[in-house]
């Protein structure tokens, strides 16, 4: 039961941050103009990702576990569509983050600015993502309850 609970609570975690970031965070960063988005990303990022990382991989690493201590297929999925995420950071989200990430960019700029307008629907993706794996882990859960 244990796993199950720390599953369920990594990937919720990981999917209330990215509803937050895609929600309100991005938008109002992007609201308060580029200078503020383009100044804010790389702390905010440094700050997040090492806490996005620990959670998709614990949730994932206890999901596979609560799906061979159940054999409830839900929990695989839900581990498989949480772990997604980093790939999908690296192989979609990445490209974006390094050019924003750069010490040399300009914060300032119409390129940051552009950036940041793709950065949010990309971001998008991860939440949806997560959002389909809590669903996966809860309704699990609910099938084991």
């Amino acid at each position: 039961m244990i796993i199950e609970i720390i599953s369920i609570f990594c990937c919720g975690t990981f999917f209330g941050a990215a509803v937050y970031i895609s929600i309100a965070q991005h938008p109002a960063a992007l609201k308060a103009g580029v200078a503020v988005a383009g100044r804010f990303f790389p702390p905010m990022y440094n700050l997040a990702a090492p806490m996005q990382i620990a959670l998709a991989v614990i949730g994932f690493l206890t999901g596979l576990f609560a799906w061979f201590s159940s054999s409830d297929i839900l929990w695989l999925v839900g581990s498989l569509l949480l772990i997604s995420v980093i790939p999908i950071t690296l192989i979609i989200i990445k490209p974006v983050n390094d050019i924003l990430l750069d010490p040399a960019s300009d914060p300032d700029s119409s390129e940051t600015e552009a950036l940041l307008k793709k950065w949010g629907p990309k971001h998008w993706l991860r939440t949806i993502v997560s959002g389909v794996a809590f669903i996966a882990y809860l309704v699990a859960a609910l099938n084991s309850a």
